[in-house]
């Protein structure tokens, strides 16, 4: 190996210990990256250059190896190890992985070229969060691939109505209905700008067909208060790490029935202790709500903080429980993991929002205003409160059968 290639292997020990991970993960990461490098060495490829189609091939030759040396293969998931320390050498060599794609055709070129001026568009002219312009640039990317690979880059101009219903026939399939109407209201908005672009003769975004669907027409999925307690009870058990930093999330969800991406996205300086405060940062409205810490909530974030969070320099309150130790994405597989612990099972959906509405309704059972109750929950306007309401009405019904001679009213 030369000694570039001896410093980047040191390099990346380094930066393997900083982000705490244990010395022998290190070792391994280590021992496949130098591998790796052997490899290149031998093809005559700078490290510089390395696509994923490089990385699948060492992958292979690594299983062909491994095979030779000890007289069998190894085991299905044996080939997550090496890649995952070739991974973070080439992030530190290339300074980003999955590299970006390259143009390797004229259809590609345009591709790119709408796809960073489409961005640009969303972020800068319309000012969407960060997950809605991820969600926009997927179905734009998709839908583009599909029609310059098919059609060609001159596609664009001749494109058709036809076009747009072969496309949408593609995404459709063991697609529900509300998964449909997200598709075409992406797909409405690429259109949009390919015409405002002057890429596309007519706008052809009306003739995009979605499914209707009705206001409300579903209930949602909400579990009783002993549910709830028997969840809380459960999880107060497992004095793991894993399982203090659950126990103080489903207690933040079931106080103040936060959305995932807020209890992901809390910070260690959202919580003031002293004012006996928290700070929410709403994800949808970008809204800040300072709300009163209370005491189950406060009690267990802070065991978690003192006793089951791991050290590291990451200002989220919540992390990974394995290195690298950052902020924590979805809650859905952890709450979902929980209700099962717990002998809990929904009737319906069972990630983090049941606990959301399960609030909403307990707030709307105590008579608490609509407006303070959209407040609390950081919703635009009080319409986005009234699916709440409708699960209150049919709550209540279902309570009213169970009496005799009690009535319910519409």
């Amino acid at each position: 190996m030369l000694n570039a290639d001896n410093e980047l292997i040191a390099e990346l020990r380094t930066v393997l210990a900083k982000q705490r991970y244990s010395p022998v993960v290190i070792g391994s990461y280590c021992a496949y990256a130098r591998g790796f490098v052997e490899y290149l060495a031998q093809q005559n490829i700078e490290i510089t250059d390395v696509t994923e189609a490089h990385v699948a091939q060492y992958l292979q030759h690594a299983i062909a190896m491994f095979g030779k040396r000890h007289g069998r293969a190894p085991a299905r998931d044996w080939h997550s190890i090496p890649r995952s320390g070739i991974h973070a050498l080439l992030r530190l060599a290339q300074g980003q992985w999955p590299s970006a794609p390259k143009a390797t055709c004229a259809a590609d070129a345009l591709r790119f070229a709408i796809c960073d001026e489409y961005e640009t568009w969303l972020r800068e002219e319309r000012g969407l969060a960060a997950a809605s312009i991820d969600a926009l640039m997927w179905e734009g990317r998709n839908f583009l691939l599909w029609q310059l690979n098919r059609n060609g880059p001159d596609s664009l101009v001749t494109m058709t109505v036809s076009d747009i219903d072969r496309y949408m026939d593609t995404r459709s399939p063991h697609q529900t209905r509300r998964s449909v109407k997200d598709v075409a209201e992406r797909l409405r908005s690429m259109l949009r700008y390919l015409h405002r672009t002057g890429r596309v003769a007519i706008d052809l975004s009306p003739h995009v067909i979605a499914p209707l669907l009705y206001a409300y027409e579903g209930v949602p999925s909400i579990i009783t208060p002993d549910q709830i307690a028997a969840v809380l009870r459960a999880s107060g058990e497992d004095k793991t790490p894993v399982g203090l930093r659950d126990h103080a999330i489903l207690q933040l969800l079931a106080t103040y029935g936060l959305r995932s991406g807020e209890i992901c996205n809390l910070r260690i300086e959202d919580i003031d202790w002293r004012a006996e405060s928290i700070r929410i940062r709403h994800t949808k409205t970008q809204a800040c709500s300072f709300l009163p810490l209370m005491v189950p909530a406060g009690e267990a974030v802070l065991v978690y903080l003192q006793t089951g969070r791991p050290a590291t320099d990451a200002r989220e309150i919540f992390v990974r429980t394995r290195a690298p130790y950052c902020k924590l994405g979805l809650l859905s597989n952890m709450v979902q993991r929980r209700l099962v612990a717990a002998g809990v099972t929904p009737a319906g959906k069972s990630g983090s929002h049941i606990f959301r509405h399960a609030r909403a309704v307990e707030m709307l059972r105590a008579a608490v205003p609509q407006k303070v109750i959209g407040d609390l929950l950081g919703h635009r306007s009080t319409e986005s409160t009234v699916p709440y309401l409708k699960l209150a009405t049919e709550d209540l019904r279902a309570i009213a059968l169970d009496v005799p001679g009690r009535e319910v009213r519409s």
